[in-house]
């Protein structure tokens, strides 16, 4: 059989690449498609070396020819890669500070903060120099969680400036608003008063030489995500979601707010948490409460990573509410999820410094009353 290359070509119409905004035929992805008999030779131009968006390509190139085209056309994808240079980072970045993380959630209640302080304790565990900043203003957790609720950061003196010495906890610098307030105190502040303090505490502290900061936002796409991004070049997003719907929802509003093209940070991945519930007299059963696999499948519609999986356990809850993260629990099946969570992190880091420039600081504009992303 010979097959036509248009046809090829306008099937191939159907296929997006992540991070792309077109099809790749739109896009310019497909360089050639080359025709022999039953045979089909595409060569495709991708700008990251990221694996998992190679390998989607190929088997998205595969599929839509073979259920397109003819099922038994034989076809083979040459992928090259030319990663963009590297330019210069715009925008104000904190020196010292290799990584900057944003941890987010769509919605509020889905273990956000959770996830944020055990990761963070896991990567020092690690070796990795590590802090948090809780940029959850008007729901601060992280003081809980690490146990220095009465904590108070102090005044040095860097480079004959004062600045805050972020609190120490588990090998941990952790600076939040609720070292700022009593715990029964309400923050009822204004977007500025809040893009204000956040700045403070970003700018304003002493975190020393950090691998990894990272920034436990407050649930949805708001005031703040817009402030951060504003403020600091963000290196990528992980977004956090349980299997159920109402959830994921929420999450693809999350992961869609990273990419878009006025603000284009990069989504190294979607985190299920609260994935089974296995109990203790039943070591080997595993109950879907909030349904199954739901993070893993949106992750894998979004053609972004899927990091990893955190069931349900009581210590978990127990932990946070004692101020000591359940991922120091050694020889434990906790410990072991959130390392394997925090090497698919580091990895994805590693993967999107090698392939993508630097992320640029946004710069927020008022337009006839409508608020407007620029980039810097």
């Amino acid at each position: 059989m010979k097959l036509d290359r248009k046809e090829i070509l306008k099937a191939l119409e159907a296929i997006s690449i992540a991070g792309e905004g077109k099809n790749m035929v739109e896009s310019g992805a497909v360089q050639n498609v080359i025709t022999f008999g039953d045979e089909v030779v595409v060569d495709l131009l991708l700008h990251t070396p990221a694996l998992h968006i190679k390998k989607r390509a190929e088997v998205d190139i595969m599929k839509v020819i073979h259920e397109k085209i003819y099922d038994k056309a034989k076809v083979k994808v040459n992928i090259k890669v030319e990663a963009p240079e590297k330019p210069e980072i715009k925008g104000k970045s904190i020196p010292g500070i290799s990584n900057i993380i944003a941890v987010s959630s769509g919605k509020g209640g889905v273990g956000k903060s959770t996830i944020t302080a055990n990761l963070a304790v896991t990567l020092a565990n690690m070796g990795f120099k590590v802090g948090v900043l809780d940029a959850d203003i008007y729901g601060p957790s992280m003081p809980i969680m690490f146990d220095v609720e009465k904590a108070r950061p102090i005044s040095v003196e860097v480079d004959g400036k004062s600045k805050m010495k972020p609190i120490q906890s588990y090998g941990v610098e952790i600076l939040s608003i609720g070292f700022f307030t009593s715990p029964d105190q309400a923050v009822i502040w204004r977007g500025p008063m809040a893009s204000k303090a956040l700045n403070q505490m970003i700018f304003d502290a002493d975190w020393g030489e950090l691998d990894f900061m990272l920034l436990d936002l407050p649930p949805g796409t708001g005031d703040i995500h817009l402030s951060l991004m504003q403020s600091l070049p963000i290196t990528g997003a992980v977004v956090v979601s349980t299997p159920q719907a109402v959830a994921l929802a929420d999450a693809k509003k999350g992961v869609a707010m990273f990419q878009a093209e006025s603000i284009n940070v990069p989504v190294l991945g979607i985190i299920e948490n609260m994935a089974y519930f296995t109990p203790d007299e039943l070591p080997d059963n595993k109950y879907y409460i909030f349904g199954k696999e739901g993070a893993k499948n949106l992750a894998e519609d979004l053609q972004v990573p899927f990091l990893g999986e955190v069931p349900i356990v009581q210590s978990i809850r127990e932990a946070g509410d004692y101020g000591r993260p359940a991922a120091l629990q050694t020889a434990t099946p906790i410990e072991k999820a959130f390392e394997e969570l925090a090497r698919s992190v580091v990895q994805e880091v590693v993967s999107r410094n090698e392939s993508l420039p630097p992320t640029e600081a946004i710069k927020i504009t008022t337009m006839a009353g409508c608020s407007a992303v620029k980039k810097k």
